[in-house]
Order: structure tokens, then sequence, then C-alpha cells
């Protein structure tokens, strides 16, 4: 079932808790096999499943790259229904952010090196928008790729500085036969782009 407002989404939740396990998928969209993955393992772990498919305006600080991520709903919809996904949260960025924020998550040094040095406030919008994931669906794990090691990195130290009471798990990493990490913005490379790629395999 698509669900694309937060109260909504809250009630269905509220009829499944009894059931067993809630695991939550978080996600932007553009879904591939290294989401199936954590789409599996949820699956295998928890009685009932959300995804949510959220394009995050505040983790951006460059628009030309918002603009520029891959959108495919339809098709994401279709792989989460054929993977036994119970409900898809799809909300808009009026429903998510109603009001231009005046609290938001700060990061320290976790964010002061690799991705976040070359990305100001990249992680602030990443531990904001999954607080506010979590207090919504307020599920009992919560599944991310190892692909995105200093995100994984973040979002454990924020579950443990404030208290979430949702368990964190990791997957490993899935990969392209060469080695390289699925990823949704891999097919933004050209063919140059892509064989330069693999140094970060190497």
């Amino acid at each position: 079932e698509i669900v694309d407002t937060i109260a909504a989404l809250r009630s269905r939740v509220a009829t499944r808790r009894s059931a067993g396990p809630l695991g939550l998928v978080p996600t932007m969209g553009a879904l591939h096999e290294g989401h199936a993955s954590l789409i599996r393992q949820a699956r295998a772990e928890c009685s009932t499943v959300v995804l949510s498919i959220f394009l995050n305006p505040i983790q951006y600080d460059r628009p030309e790259d918002l603009e520029r991520y891959p959108r495919s709903l339809d098709v994401d919809v279709a792989l989460c229904a054929s993977l036994g996904v119970d409900f898809v949260f799809a909300p808009s960025v009026a429903e998510m952010y109603p009001v231009p924020l005046e609290c938001r998550v700060e990061v320290g040094r976790l964010a002061d090196h690799l991705c976040g040095k070359f990305r100001p406030g990249h992680f602030s919008g990443v531990a904001t928008v999954v607080l506010k994931l979590f207090e919504i669906v307020q599920q009992d794990r919560a599944y991310f790729g190892e692909k995105d090691a200093q995100q994984l990195a973040v979002i454990r130290r924020l579950v443990s500085d404030v208290n979430i009471p949702t368990t964190i798990i990791g997957v490993p990493t899935v990969r392209e036969p060469d080695g390289l990490a699925l990823s949704s913005r891999n097919q933004r490379l050209d063919s140059r782009e892509r064989q330069l790629a693999l140094a970060l395999v190497r």
C-alpha cells in the first residue's frame, strides 16, 4: 500500500504493532539491487516492513544535485510489491516540511571529514530527516547499507545520543561484477568516469 501522509502511515502501522517487529527501510527512491538486499533482510526479520521514498531537500547543498537525482516511483513501488513490502511511505516535501525548519540535528566531528567535508550541512540534513522518519514510523529495526559508511556511523550515533529505541542494521554493500558499489548515482557517470570510479574499489 502506498501512503503519502504522516497521519495515515501512523494509523496503518498502529494496527500492525502487535503482530511482531516493525522494520523501516529509508530510501530516496531510484531503487536497485542494493536496496533490494535491505528489503529482503527486513522482510526476513520483521512482521511488517515500511519502505520510505523521500528525496530530502535539506541534505543538498547544491540544488542541481537534487534536481538531477533519478526519480522512478512506479518502478520502485513495483519492486517493493515483488519483495513483500507492506507500506511504501512516499510523502511530499510539503508533508514532511509544512513550515521552514527552526530546529535541526547538529552533527559534530563525525561529519567534518570524508563526504561531509565536501558537502556542508549534508549530514545535518540526513540526521534530521532520519529522526523525523523514526518518530513517524517508530520502528523496532531500521536498515541501512554499509556502502554509505559515514552516514551509517552518523545514524548509529544519533540513535545512541538521543536514546531512540530502535536497532540499526547495517547491510553489506552490493557490487557490480567489476566491484563498483551499486548506487543510484552511477547512472550519471559517463564511460570515462565509470572507469575512474573503480579506483575506489582498488
